[in-house]
């Protein structure tokens, strides 16, 4: 089954596997209007024609469409995890951070190029979401960091944490610069990006 958003981005956290599947399709259905009519002009009832399932379906899990596109960010966000500890552990060298940093940075241009919504809704960059630590790109940083802390062997603390947003500020504004020159992204502006990404974590993770 594909992963559901954390129970915190919903009104109800689905208990079945119906359930569940139903809330996949009203995400699915969120992820391809937002390419096709963008933010502005979606609708919840529009999501319910488009996913097949009843207009108050998707107000049991969402009360508006910036909670479901928040659950959407959400799942992105998850299935960039899940991704990037895929590769990892398929990845030969373990500890090695430049293979650590391919794995970010590659999944993440994947998904750019492939996942519906994403465009708009990324990890939620697009939608303000309160406290400053709960801003998207702490949250990618924060997520990284406990997932890669046992990969390179190193203590997940806060400098480690300022290590990893400073690189996923810096990965984040570099990428979309590259998608705003070109459709699939720019490869000379990516790999800009990678080889500014490699000089900072050389500088300090070696």
């Amino acid at each position: 089954m594909k992963p559901v958003p954390h129970a915190t981005s919903l009104r109800r956290a689905p208990v079945q596997r119906r359930s569940a599947e139903r809330l996949t399709r009203i995400l699915d259905a969120c992820a391809d209007l937002l390419d096709e009519v963008g933010y502005d002009a979606l609708s919840t009832r529009a999501v319910a024609l488009r996913a097949g399932v009843p207009i108050g379906s998707v107000y049991r899990f969402f009360g508006n469409k910036r909670q479901m596109a928040d659950a959407l960010a959400q799942r992105n966000l998850e299935r960039f995890t899940d991704n990037v500890t895929e590769r990892l552990q398929k990845a030969t060298g373990e500890g090695d951070w430049r293979i650590a940093m391919d794995a970010v940075l590659d999944e993440y241009l994947a998904m750019k190029r492939t996942a519906p919504g994403f465009s708009l809704v990324d990890f939620g960059n697009q939608i303000p979401v309160g406290a400053r630590h709960a801003e998207p790109n702490h949250r990618v940083a924060d997520r990284l960091t406990d997932l890669l802390s046992g990969y390179l062997d190193r203590e997940p603390d806060e400098d480690l944490r300022r290590t990893f947003l400073i690189a996923v500020e810096t990965a984040d504004t570099l990428v979309h610069l590259a998608f705003r020159m070109a459709p699939e992204g720019d490869e000379k502006i990516i790999e800009e990006a990678r080889e500014l990404l490699r000089a900072y974590l050389a500088r300090v993770l070696d």
